[in-house]
């Protein structure tokens, strides 16, 4: 195991790769020597680990695998044609029997051990830290749950065959083949606020619809976990110049990578964990230029003094930043 940047990092086999949608692959990783009872560290429901790509781009994968078993973990991964390539370089590029640097598992998204029900909506690849959850919570056997699982068509659907198995009558399957007037009408559901815990992982809209219709629920009682930007957005980023305070340097930010990964790029350590805009972590302090806001995490008061470099961009030529 090795330590650089607060993160231990580890490194597995990939011993399995299945298609469980048209673009989504779903990896099983275990430990390189192979022996039958080599555990890996622990991790909670909701949990995700940081991949080094073969493209050596860093990318936050959700933990889809059940927490109490430690023999290996499993990550679901979309090919996103349009994306940074960090998820086409994991599609394309790993086969079983690749070895991959991956860090200990980090929970951003974690069960509240209060709740005396759940509700959960995903949407797409988000349902992968759900299942992990559902799974959890099916073999405590002692708080009801149910999912509402949103996709475009059942080519598209992560996972459908495992919950019809393992979770009959404890989950909703919605398609609206695309088109946004056949969304899933989630009001009759949230119109009254109960007693359940709701946890929503998915792109950005669905997200926003949720937190838009619980607003009236009780605070804390309402859970979200993102994977930052949709595809469409990453298409339309430019490229532009960050500045540090303290030395001046000049970092240049393609239109691929994000500041985060330029900032790393150029040896600059900054603290991170979800990096998809959810968590605070990355949270550094604007002095000069206007950014693109992509995270969800800033309030308006805060935007103009503050950036999320993991998702953010600027809408001006430079930033200049508190580093």
């Amino acid at each position: 195991m090795m330590t650089t940047n607060e993160e231990s990092w580890l490194s597995l086999a990939v011993v399995g790769k299945v298609q469980v949608a048209s673009d989504i692959r779903m990896f099983t990783l275990a430990p390189v020597t192979g022996a039958a009872d080599a555990l890996l560290p622990q991790f909670t429901a909701g949990a995700h680990l940081t991949v080094i790509t073969p493209a050596g781009i860093r990318r936050n994968y959700s933990l889809c695998s059940a927490p109490e078993d430690c023999r290996r973990y499993q990550i679901a991964v979309k090919r996103e044609a349009n994306g940074r390539g960090g998820s086409r370089s994991m599609v394309d590029d790993v086969a079983v029997g690749a070895h991959l640097m991956v860090s200990t598992p980090r929970n951003n998204f974690m069960l509240d051990r209060r709740a005396k029900s759940f509700v959960f909506v995903a949407g797409g690849i988000g349902i992968t830290p759900i299942l992990s959850m559902m799974r959890h919570l099916k073999a405590a056997g002692t708080v009801p749950f149910h999912l509402y699982y949103c996709t475009r068509d059942s080519a598209s659907t992560a996972f459908a065959s495992d919950l019809a198995i393992e979770f009959p009558g404890q989950f909703t399957l919605h398609h609206d083949g695309g088109d946004a007037t056949q969304a899933f009408d989630f009001w009759p559901l949230f119109e009254s606020p109960t007693v359940a815990h709701v946890y929503c992982c998915g792109p950005r809209g669905l997200m926003e619809a949720v937190a838009d219709m619980t607003g009236h629920w009780p605070s804390g009682s309402i859970h979200f976990e993102s994977f930052g930007i949709g595809a469409a957005a990453q298409a339309e980023n430019t490229a532009f110049d960050v500045r540090l305070r303290s030395s001046g340097q000049v970092i240049h930010v393609a239109k691929e990578l994000s500041i985060l990964d330029a900032l790393r790029a150029a040896g600059v350590s900054v603290r991170s964990s979800c990096e998809s805009g959810t968590c605070g972590s990355c949270k550094t302090g604007l002095l000069v230029g206007e950014a693109d806001h992509r995270d969800m995490v800033l309030g308006e008061d805060e935007r103009a003094g503050n950036v999320m470099v993991c998702v953010s961009r600027a809408k001006s030529p430079e930033l200049v930043l508190d580093l």
